[in-house]
């Protein structure tokens, strides 16, 4: 089945915008996908496309010539160029940076799993020329658009392959596959070989701890690296997009944590595929609570624009909330009590209310019966964990 995506709307709409549009994020989120509807939306516009894989040799052989070669494929093959996992050509930034001046009705689309050499391109030659779209896997309320069960989510994850695999095994053994095929060897290509042993230690600790309060001095000394090598494989991590850190909310108080950072891979299926754990009743899981934060968590991140960020809040007497989003500048607290089904107002969410006493409204994530309750006159509303898609 093909699934309905809430970005694809927006991508049709850059199908009249002379911007570059990439379209970024992890292996198997649904880029190519993307692309694909986009060459039948626009062939149906009447406009001439090409498509063009640069992970097929037959497709990269086509641009192994000169720049200038390069250039004239790209301005001679239609209306709308389609290059997926384009930080294979090289010199791409500086490629459509000149079809952007010279040739502004000829429209490109790219797509990228999310490598370094993307970041550099992204930050030179395409400045102001490029809409960037981050791509994710699917959040709750795609799933429900698509009619699709909620009932597995929290062990098989979202990614968009799943959709056509009935079977427990064959949904296992996809995430296995992507795991061995594309993460580690994706990542492992950009860390030195006697250190791919301490790595995937790093990738176990960071499942192990998805959600938890970590440091970089605390991993360093469990694996045996220094905190400098721990820092360099966590960003490579997060600029690969296979992990998402969260820093701790602070308004300079000084009781309140201020470098600590919670770590969410992209995927819950993934995540547990680190684990080797698909135990899908959830009662005799330990982490269940982390289960439903981290897909709290995955389903605000795409929400996130210019106007907002997130993070989490706790301080030094452990007063907690899971989650904080700011909307302009303005904290909505956010907790998620997985084992809870009658409404209470967190201990966690009372004290911030108390310390940031111009917050008006907060949410609690939990298994029960939705509703509201107010808290010295601020707002509580508590949702249960399958409607996410409304905050």
């Amino acid at each position: 089945m093909k699934a309905k995506r809430f970005i694809f709307n927006e991508l049709c709409n850059d199908l009249q915008k002379p911007d570059v549009t990439i379209l970024l994020g992890a292996r198997q989120v649904g880029k190519t996908f993307l692309l694909k509807e986009l060459e039948a939306f626009s062939a149906q516009a009447g406009k001439s496309t090409a498509y063009f894989n640069l992970e097929i040799p037959s497709d990269i052989l086509k641009f192994t010539g000169s720049e200038q070669e390069i250039f004239q494929i790209l301005i001679t093959s239609g209306d709308v160029v389609l290059i997926d996992e384009f930080h294979y050509l090289k010199n791409a930034s500086h490629l459509f940076k000149a079809v952007y001046d010279s040739y502004p009705n000829i429209k490109i689309f790219a797509s990228g799993s999310s490598s370094l050499e993307i970041h550099k391109h992204l930050k030179e030659s395409l400045a102001g020329r490029r809409q960037v779209r981050n791509i994710f896997p699917l959040t709750v309320g795609e799933f429900k658009e698509n009619a699709l069960p909620l009932d597995r989510i929290l062990v098989d994850g979202t990614l968009p392959g799943l959709l056509n695999k009935n079977r427990e095994e064959d949904r296992q053994s996809y995430l296995r596959d992507l795991l061995e095929t594309y993460i580690l060897k994706d990542i492992k290509s950009l860390i030195r070989e006697e250190n791919v042993k301490a790595f995937n230690h790093l990738l176990f600790l960071l499942a192990e701890n998805q959600g938890s309060v970590v440091s970089t001095a605390g991993l360093a000394k469990e694996i045996g690296l220094t905190a400098r090598t721990i820092e360099k494989y966590l960003t490579i991590l997060e600029q690969t997009y296979v992990c998402y850190s969260l820093a701790s909310f602070s308004t300079n108080l000084g009781n309140e944590l201020k470098k600590s950072r919670k770590y969410y891979f992209y995927d819950l299926g993934i995540r547990n595929a680190i684990l080797k754990n698909f135990e899908y009743d959830l009662e005799k899981r330990k982490d269940k609570g982390i289960l439903y934060e981290s897909l709290v968590f995955l389903n605000l991140l795409p929400q996130l624009s210019a106007n907002t960020s997130l993070f989490f809040w706790r301080t030094k007497q452990k007063a907690e909330v899971d989650f904080i989003k700011m909307v302009n500048r303005k904290p909505v607290p956010i907790e998620v009590k997985s084992g809870w089904k009658q409404m209470a107002v967190p201990d966690g969410i009372k004290i911030f209310f108390d310390r940031y006493t111009d917050v008006q409204k907060g949410y609690v994530i939990f298994e029960g019966q939705e509703g509201e309750l107010t808290y010295k006159d601020r707002s509580v509303e508590f949702i249960n964990w399958k409607n996410i898609d409304k905050i």
